[in-house]
């Protein structure tokens, strides 16, 4: 088997149960087809492996792979049309995103990730429209997309199965607008009525189809309370306990959500997943900036996780997590760009950024996050969201070879002072030009700004072309529903909260 060796300045393993950065000065990794074997001294694995091929050298620091830990769609939804809104009235606003080739659109947000060192995703598939196999020849493409381009993906086929537009049956909103609408209203909605039998079936089909596969796992994603029957919470759990595949579901995102569970329930979102066994080690909630006191001791006692979606609660008026108060409590949590970051792209090292700038309230000793606090969250807790678990997100013998080279020139110049923690500096200076080499599986996929095994350039070509003419009358009609159905779901809310 081929041996490579990793070589840099300084490895960052990982972060220690001190919280503080593991670092290795002059170190070296040693791989063996798609695992980490060993790490030591970059001179005594030189001297033990004379024969194997070396990578890095003077100047680079190396680092886990990040872990986007919540992501949905390749071109963003503002690329495409749909402007900002907060996220009730997002849901109408995105019918008028153009439709583009599944292929394409996953490879473009996989470029983007990668190229700021992102090596596995956490694909959450929630709009796939017609029957079973059309949603199966939809999440094929999808994975068969990151395949192509060597990266790791955790997929996820979400269920849903009532409430697709507002938070009220989807009957009752179609008879609630005015007679022009309804028809076209209801012809859109019945596209994404695959039954909730079929929906599970899905996920079996998925699990058992890539089973073999090292880059790919399968995971359970459960949509929102809002979006899910009794009947289909009781599937997510069967789902869970007959496979052991860990859970991803979006919750308390906003305050209306909060609002919809306690006109359900009487109580929190949370506790009546609870009540089902959802949650617990498998369990984590995408976004959860609406939980109160009791849902965090739930969350902190269950030892679920928590994903932060930090640019998503921002542009869409969502709120602002908590995240200092998760922290203190010991939650895990992880990082998420959910469907696109600050800058409307995906970039990673951005959004540790803005999550370290962010939570920094005022006052001398207010507590705020550390620089490896968020690092751990974009990597090792990321990590242990997905199926893929403790073999990738740190830098360990008997983990995969997930690795990222930076050129630490590139990250410091013209000067840095030296005497700062190295995780502070990559937080706060490193930006995509800094990422050198991307390797996934002992494979380079990334290396001076190319991708390895496909030509970056002509796909975006390739998607450029496919989207320069002009609407289609089928996308031309769409976004004239799109603009139609707005104000009635902006009526729906009024007097909410």
């Amino acid at each position: 088997m081929t041996q490579t060796l990793v070589i840099a300045d300084r490895i960052v393993t990982g972060i220690g149960p001190d919280g503080e950065p593991e670092v290795l000065d002059t170190a070296a990794i040693l791989v063996e087809g798609d695992t980490i074997c060993a790490i030591g001294p970059a001179a005594e694995l030189r001297r033990d492996h004379p024969d194997a091929r070396q990578i890095g050298g003077s100047g680079f620091v190396a680092i886990p792979g990040l872990v986007n830990a919540h992501h949905h769609v390749g071109l963003t939804p503002f690329q495409m049309g749909a402007r900002d809104q907060p996220l009730e009235l997002w849901f109408p606003e995105r019918l008028g995103m153009r439709d583009i080739d599944a292929r394409l659109d996953t490879l473009f947000s996989a470029f983007e990730m990668i190229a700021s060192g992102v090596t596995t995703v956490q694909h959450l598939h929630s709009r796939a429209p017609g029957d079973t196999d059309a949603v199966l020849a939809r999440a094929d493409t999808i994975i068969g997309a990151y395949k192509e381009l060597g990266m790791r993906a955790s997929y996820s086929f979400a269920l849903r199965d009532q409430n697709r537009m507002i938070y009220a049956d989807d009957q009752d909103f179609v008879a609630s607008l005015p007679e022009p609408l309804r028809k076209p209203a209801a012809e859109y909605l019945s596209g994404f009525g695959l039954p909730l039998s079929e929906q599970v079936a899905v996920f079996h089909a998925l699990r058992e189809r890539w089973s073999d596969d090292a880059h790919v796992a399968i995971q359970i994603a459960p949509s929102n309370l809002h979006w899910l029957s009794d009947a289909a919470i009781e599937s997510a759990a069967r789902m869970a306990e007959d496979t052991g595949a860990p859970m991803h579901m979006h919750l308390l995102e906003t305050p209306y959500q909060k609002e919809y569970a306690r006109r359900r329930t009487g109580g929190s979102a949370l506790s009546f997943m609870d009540r089902f066994g959802l949650v617990g080690p498998g369990l984590t909630i995408g976004h959860g900036v609406w939980m109160d006191e009791d849902d965090i001791n739930l969350l902190a006692e269950r030892g679920a996780c928590l994903c932060h979606n930090c640019s998503s609660n921002l542009r869409l008026k969502s709120g602002t997590l908590d995240l200092n108060r998760l922290i203190a409590r010991g939650i895990p949590v992880a990082l998420g760009m959910d469907e696109a970051g600050i800058n409307d792209d995906r970039d990673m090292l951005q959004e540790m950024r803005l999550a370290l700038t962010l939570h920094r309230p005022s006052g001398h000793d207010a507590p705020c996050p550390t620089a490896a606090e968020i690092f751990r969250m974009a990597t090792e807790t990321g990590a242990r969201t997905t199926p893929h678990g403790a073999r990738i997100g740190r830098l360990s013998p008997g983990g995969l070879a997930d690795i990222v080279l930076v050129d630490w020139k590139t990250v410091t110049y013209p000067y840095q002072d030296s005497a700062l923690p190295i995780v502070d500096v990559l937080l706060r200076r490193a930006k995509p030009d800094a990422v050198h080499k991307v390797i996934i599986g002992g494979e380079v996929v990334y290396e001076g700004g190319r991708f390895t095994r496909i030509v970056c350039d002509a796909v975006l070509e390739e998607i450029a072309e496919s989207l320069a003419g002009p609407l289609s009358p089928q996308d031309t009609a769409m976004r004239q529903l799109a603009g139609e159905l707005l104000e009635p779901v902006r009526g729906f809310y009024k007097g909410w909260v």
